[in-house]
């Protein structure tokens, strides 16, 4: 039997890199992220998780524009994901919020959010792909942890003592965690045509969010994703209203 380059190759074990760095460097800002909480940097722990929501939107973007997607990467973007957008969102609200004075209720909120994040992450994992693709079943544990380092964040940028909110940094952490195992629809924006055209005035509008998010990122990070997070139970109210009314009107007729 012959044996050809071609084949040696098809055979050959390994994973591509570049979709991998990205989603490796995301791993580094969320354990950065801890560490900085661990020393006060509350401020820093939230810029780099921050960044790697952005390695986690890029990450998959790239694997599908340079055709490099496999099973090892999904399976690498999954747990990086528990990672920063689990265990380090958690770890750092305990530590801002000083939820231990709280006792077992302090650190059983962050466990209920890391918890529903990695049931979060396991759903969406096992969805079957006939699944609508425009929305999300829950919020996405990328935009929970957004909202919990954006409380956290847009706190330091007005001097609050996290320790003196600990009820409130708990609250907002157990809601952010029970929304993602939710089934609330939130939109996916997976249906937006990056690479179609758009009005001049939609390239204006982009380059004032970037200006606005560059000028004072905690001060419009915090409601955009506040306002996302309250988009899904509207989204899903709105629907099943729409719902119950085009059956009411199909019975009429009838």
């Amino acid at each position: 039997m012959v044996v050809t380059k071609e084949s040696r190759l098809k055979g050959r074990r390994g994973i591509y890199l570049l979709p991998n760095l990205f989603t490796t460097f995301g791993v580094f800002c969320g354990f950065y992220g801890i560490v900085a909480s661990m020393s006060g940097h509350y401020s820093d722990a939230a810029f780099a998780l921050f960044i790697a929501m952005l390695m986690d939107s890029f990450d998959g973007r790239v694997a599908r524009m340079t055709n490099t997607t496999s099973d090892f990467g999904a399976e690498y973007d999954s747990l990086a994901d528990i990672i920063s957008f689990g265990i380090a969102p958690a770890l750092i609200a305990y530590n801002w919020g000083a939820l231990e004075q709280l006792g077992k209720l302090g650190w059983l909120a962050a466990f209920t959010y890391l918890v529903c994040g990695a049931l979060r992450l396991a759903r969406f994992n096992v969805m079957p792909e006939t699944i609508e693709k425009k929305y999300f079943q829950g919020l996405p544990i990328p935009a929970a942890a957004g909202v919990v380092l954006g409380f956290i964040w847009f706190g330091e940028e007005l001097g609050w003592d996290g320790s003196t909110l600990a009820v409130p940094v708990a609250l907002v952490t157990v809601a952010c965690g029970l929304l993602m195992v939710s089934n609330f629809r939130y939109n996916s924006f997976k249906e937006v045509d990056w690479k179609g055209k758009v009005p001049f005035v939609s390239l204006l509008l982009m380059v004032l969010i970037v200006i606005m998010v560059a000028t004072n990122p905690p001060i419009v990070l915090f409601p955009a994703f506040t306002l996302y997070l309250i988009s899904g139970p509207i989204v899903t109210f709105r629907q099943r209203s729409k719902l119950r009314a085009e059956r009411r009107a199909e019975r009429n007729k009838t």
